[in-house]
């Protein structure tokens, strides 16, 4: 049986912190953008925010929640920058209404896109897509993300815009392996599936949270290296690639437990 394996877009293979980063420079300008960065870094304000002041001007420049219409990486992203809730909105508001922005993302590992390919053709994989983008004007976040992959060298790419739980669908669908930047994501797939959960984790190493761990979720630094490791665990060990993995993310032999079992 050929190997399935599930990647998820945005945070681990494109770049969208830098897309929406280009848009609120040319909404706000390049010293809004420096004098919000510097504001997050005031000790005085991160006091603020922790005893929960509520006054509206302090309210405005604390970090805001994340809107309802934004999937989790999307609101990181928007948090990131740093702005007021505000400005979010009006960066959010703008990016909806450009046509196909899910097409003009960058990368985050130039070329990986490519690779993924390649690989999938030489070692016979099966790859999916999953994200949870959502949608802005031009053609639907399907057909973007789709497009998108095309233009960075994956032909015929299939992508599933997700609207549920990941681990559920991993389990439908049968993967073996998940690569995601967000442990929520994984944790949902350990939970909810047998596939191996695989964190693309670019903080600092050692930093993977435990419950992760806990659950059989490792974490490599780049999607670079996680093709080297299923590439490692496929060669060696094609008919039990989950305990072969296991073995090569240094984690406990166990299987994570499902629900309702």
């Amino acid at each position: 049986m050929p190997l399935r394996v599930g990647f998820d877009l945005d945070g681990t293979v494109a770049d969208m912190y830098s897309a929406l980063h280009d848009e609120a420079l040319k909404l706000f300008g390049e010293e809004v953008l420096r004098k919000a960065a510097y504001k997050s870094k005031k000790p005085r304000q991160a006091v603020r925010q922790a005893a929960g002041v509520k006054a509206g001007a302090e309210q405005d420049n604390a970090a805001p929640a994340p809107a309802p219409e934004d999937d989790p990486t999307t609101a990181m992203a928007m948090t990131e920058l740093h702005l007021t809730a505000r400005q979010q909105m009006q960066l959010w508001d703008h990016v909806k209404k450009i046509d196909n922005f899910w097409t003009a993302l960058p990368e985050l590992e130039p070329g990986i896109i490519a690779r993924i390919a390649k690989t999938s053709v030489e070692r016979r994989w099966e790859v999916i897509f999953l994200t949870t983008r959502p949608a802005t004007a031009g053609e639907l976040v399907q057909m973007q993300s789709q497009r998108w992959l095309e233009a960075h060298g994956f032909q015929y790419p299939s992508v599933y815009v997700v609207q549920q739980s990941r681990g559920k669908i991993a389990d439908a669908l049968q993967l073996d392996a998940f690569v995601d930047d967000r442990p929520e994501n994984c944790l949902d797939v350990a939970i909810d599936s047998k596939a191996r959960a695989i964190l693309i984790w670019r903080g600092a190493e050692g930093g993977v949270p435990a419950s992760a761990r806990r659950l059989g979720i490792g974490g490599v630094p780049t999607v670079a290296a996680c093709l080297d490791l299923l590439i490692q665990a496929d060669t060696e060990a094609p008919d039990g690639l989950v305990s072969r993995l296991t073995k090569l993310l240094r984690l406990k032999s166990s299987a994570p437990a499902r629900a309702g079992v």
